[in-house]
């Protein structure tokens, strides 16, 4: 069976090892492709098998890749999919889920931290001299946030959602969640739910873990910031498209709320025109919540699991 990988410079950069997926096929290894159609036809040829993080396989492509009978997406969402296609082609979609649990539920507590401390900016202080010339021991050059007996909304409440709602406890912080399900048994005297407005009006903290819907997408807009309190602080490490992002610009800016840091935004990479490049107190991260080497090790291993299964005939975490 032949086998292409469209795009694996992202899940490996070269400390992973591609040995375990090389044993159970014929693969050609793209570490990088253009997005367009007829690169990623070019790309997959006759191929049986594919497996893609973020380069698209749409109807239009699709329809043109007649030998194709899998796909394997090395990441949780696969919106890059079209999964009715691929069903109707008989083609298997399977994706990797729960691998970066644990790293995103710690990147998004760093981000948080970074908000209330400002680590970075007052290495940076220091290491250009401003601690040497002080007339005090020390300084700092922004205010300095405790978390204990703050509030944290979380938006989502899947196992990442979970994840940092325990960690958030482990800071001292209460807890609200709003989701479409309701879990009794994981409230108690710092953690329930609520709806929507409630959260957004009593949360210190507001951090998103829903994934993009119709109903999510711009969940984040002019109306939900304006219940939010002046001094909240936004984080999203989820998706993009939760957020508008000329509305968060402008609520930074204006001082609506105090301050956001993102790990995600709504075309990515970054374009130089994207809002959030100039907002105040706007942290940005390159979509790396997911990467440390032990959660891509997990993605590799459920990747090669997940095609495994599939060629004997009983494939896991199948989505289509």
């Amino acid at each position: 069976m032949k086998l292409v990988v469209l795009d694996g410079y992202t899940l490996n950069p070269g400390d992973l090892s591609w040995e375990p997926l090389k044993a159970l096929a014929d693969v050609t290894i793209h570490n990088r492709i253009k997005s367009n159609k007829a690169s990623i036809i070019a790309a997959i040829g006759n191929a049986d098998a594919v497996i893609t993080n973020k380069i698209p396989l749409q109807k239009e492509v699709l329809e043109q890749l007649s030998n194709l009978r899998y796909i394997g997406v090395t990441a949780t969402g696969f919106n890059i999919i079209d999964v009715e296609t691929a069903k109707n082609q008989g083609v298997t979609v399977t994706n990797v889920p729960a691998y970066s649990t644990t790293s995103v539920a710690q990147f998004t507590m760093a981000l948080v931290l970074e908000l209330c401390h400002h680590i970075g900016d007052h290495n940076t202080a220091v290491q250009s001299g401003q601690w040497e010339k002080s007339l005090d021991f020390c300084f700092w050059n922004s205010p300095l946030i405790e978390l204990e007996d703050k509030t944290m909304g979380i938006i989502g409440f899947g196992q990442i959602g979970k994840a940092t709602a325990a960690l958030a406890q482990a800071f001292g912080l209460n807890v609200l969640v709003y989701n479409r399900t309701i879990y009794p048994e994981y409230e108690t005297e710092t953690c329930r739910f609520v709806d929507l407005d409630t959260l957004l009006k009593d949360s210190d903290i507001i951090s998103l873990h829903c994934p993009m819907t119709n109903d999510t997408a711009g969940i984040i807009n002019s109306d939900s910031i304006a219940k939010m309190k002046t001094t909240a602080f936004l984080i999203n490490t989820s998706r993009g498209g939760l957020v508008v992002e000329a509305d968060l610009a402008e609520a930074l800016n204006s001082g609506k709320i105090a301050g956001a840091a993102v790990d995600v935004v709504s075309e990515e990479p970054i374009l130089s025109d994207n809002p959030l490049l100039e907002a105040k107190n706007c942290i940005i991260t390159p979509h790396i919540a997911w990467a440390p080497h032990e959660a891509r090790s997990r993605c590799m291993q459920i990747t090669v699991n997940n095609f495994k299964t599939f060629l004997n005939g009983d494939a896991k975490n199948v989505v289509s």
